[in-house]
């Protein structure tokens, strides 16, 4: 397992998302309900940025066509979207959003 730092914590207040490109990944890092969460950026649909899009708790909608996604597991929540997005596990530190990646 290969761990990546993405951000400070500071960087992202709660509520909001902030886009993070690091190594070949473009990423989004959620600040949601006090917890960090981290999914690929593109949206699964169409070329939708998750990081522009609208979260409302747990649920990230694209602002694209308006798909919406769990960002706790990636699952899909409302069509058009079908394919469910990529998480990341995202790993306990004091002060930044560290991820772990195969």
């Amino acid at each position: 397992m290969k761990q990546i730092e993405l951000c400070a914590r500071d960087d992202v207040e709660d509520g909001t998302i902030l886009k993070v490109e690091v190594d070949d990944l473009e990423l989004a890092v959620y600040h949601a309900e006090g917890a960090f969460y981290v999914t690929d950026d593109a949206c699964t649909h169409g070329p939708g940025s998750l990081s522009e899009g609208y979260l409302d708790g747990h649920i990230i909608e694209c602002d694209f066509h308006n798909g919406q996604f769990d960002i706790r597991d990636g699952a899909v929540v409302a069509p058009p979207c079908i394919v469910a997005l990529k998480t990341y596990k995202v790993v306990p530190h004091d002060t930044m959003v560290v991820i772990e990646t195969d």
